[in-house]
């Protein structure tokens, strides 16, 4: 039950970063700068330290558990079975959500951060985005099954 909670917990923050904060944060320079006054890269750069910073703490409120559940399953065994062999698809689809967030997702936002933004940086951005979306999805089910 711990893997089904966790997963669901991510796949709940995975889609409000993909539906709700993503769609505001990366909107294209003429809604950033939309009074314009021509500072649209400092408000950019601002928008973007503070989701950083702001989502910092939820990311580990969400990734903690899912690291523990995770574990809990390689350490104390998965079920038998097809049951088993969806606890540890549910596993090897948050691995593949993590290495993404590593390889692509948050070396994007540190080029975001430095650089400025870009239309090929929020691409990127949003291409990982929508693959960790897919494995939070396929994680969340995977578990579901796991403990039917």
């Amino acid at each position: 039950m711990l893997l089904v909670a966790a997963t669901a917990l991510h796949l709940g923050f995975q889609l409000v970063v993909t539906l709700l904060v993503y769609p505001v944060l990366l909107a294209d320079g003429t809604e950033q700068d939309d009074d314009g006054d021509g500072r649209g890269e400092g408000r950019w750069r601002r928008a973007h330290d503070l989701h950083r910073r702001r989502i910092t703490p939820v990311v580990g409120l969400v990734y903690g558990p899912l690291a523990i559940a995770c574990a809990w399953v390689l350490l104390v065994g998965a079920p038998t079975g097809w049951r088993g062999v969806a606890a540890l698809l549910a596993v090897a689809a948050v691995v593949v959500v993590v290495l993404i967030t590593a390889t692509t997702a948050g070396p994007a936002h540190g080029q975001l951060a430095s650089r400025g933004r870009s239309e090929a940086l929020v691409r990127r951005l949003r291409r990982a985005d929508a693959a960790r979306l897919a494995g939070a999805a396929v994680a969340a089910v995977a578990a579901l099954l796991a403990a039917v």
